[in-house]
């Protein structure tokens, strides 16, 4: 179905944050229980950037979320726990081939945005669906720049200096460098709005937004790996600078569309107990974030069903 069969557009955005984007899916488990079908079926755009961009290619794609929380209590492991940018690059690319093939565009159910960064030209670089999507220069136009869904989200996910930068060819725009979407749009309200509004022609009043975080929590410090981070500020650095875009895009997003009827779901956890970071590998932790999640979803359950006109 597309988003014009709908009289109104929910849409579905997800941050990025690494391994903390397990929070992300505690929160739309329960979501999903309560809608009684798979998210697809609800969301008619769905943004990500990251991890979230991981989470939404999994949704859009038709999994359930009890299979997304499989995938990635088995994939985070796997990859943060290498020990550096090469080892863990190469654990995403085996673990998005694996998940997706050589799928493209195509195979979604719902219309996505993943969200990137052009290294080269500092511009974003956003993977869509569909050509009602597009600002201009339709005719050249193809979803997905004619990736696979799999080089999308590895694009997004490339975190430098974490990981490496992705070096891509496309059918459109040729070979880029691209790196982690997070560093323009870790949020992706805008974009999200910006498609909807403009390229769909939805009107603010027939939009609901649903807006999910990965949570805050106070920096892990425990291990050699993040001691080493923390001495020479990296981890830090590219922390605030997530956190600073992605309050920048929120609020500009409410000061463009005052009347859009939008829902953000991102708690604080400060008690030392839930101190963690974006390359969590832990397990027990991991599973932990997911409960914060379903907690943060009790919390916002009536405005949930209030936004999502749900009875």
């Amino acid at each position: 179905m597309t988003t014009h069969e709908r009289s109104e557009l929910n849409i579905l955005v997800l941050d990025g944050g690494g391994s903390k984007g397990v929070y992300t899916i505690g929160v739309l488990k329960e979501l999903e229980l309560r809608l009684g079908s798979p998210l697809c079926d609800h969301f008619g755009l769905i943004f990500g950037t990251s991890t979230g961009s991981i989470i939404a290619a999994l949704i859009a794609i038709g999994y359930n979320m009890a299979k997304i929380e499989e995938l990635y209590l088995t994939l985070i492991p796997k990859i943060m726990s290498r020990t550096s940018k090469a080892g863990r690059s190469n654990a995403l690319k085996k673990e998005a081939i694996e998940i997706f093939g050589s799928q493209k565009f195509d195979s979604f159910k719902t219309n996505i945005g993943i969200v990137a960064l052009n290294f080269e030209t500092q511009m974003p670089l956003v993977f869509k669906t569909d050509i009602q999507q597009a600002h201009g220069m339709k005719q050249s136009f193809k979803p997905g720049f004619g990736c696979t869904i799999a080089t999308a989200i590895r694009c997004s996910s490339a975190a430098y200096p974490f990981f490496e930068k992705m070096k891509i060819k496309t059918d459109n725009h040729g070979e880029i460098e691209v790196v982690d979407g997070g560093f323009i749009a870790n949020n992706s309200t805008l974009y999200s709005m910006i498609d909807a509004y403009k390229a769909l022609k939805y009107k603010e009043s027939d939009i609901n937004l649903l807006n999910i975080g990965v949570g805050h929590y106070i920096e892990k410090t425990s291990g050699l790996k993040h001691k080493v981070l923390r001495m020479f500020g990296i981890y830090n650095f590219i922390e605030k600078v997530l956190t600073a875009n992605t309050n920048s895009n929120t609020i500009i997003s409410k000061l463009l569309f005052p009347d859009l009827k939008m829902l953000r779901i991102s708690e604080s956890f400060p008690e030392p107990k839930h101190g963690t970071n974006m390359l969590e590998s832990d397990l027990k932790k991991l599973e932990k974030m997911i409960q914060l999640g379903r907690s943060s979803y009790a919390k916002y359950e009536k405005d949930l069903e209030n936004l999502l006109n749900l009875k």
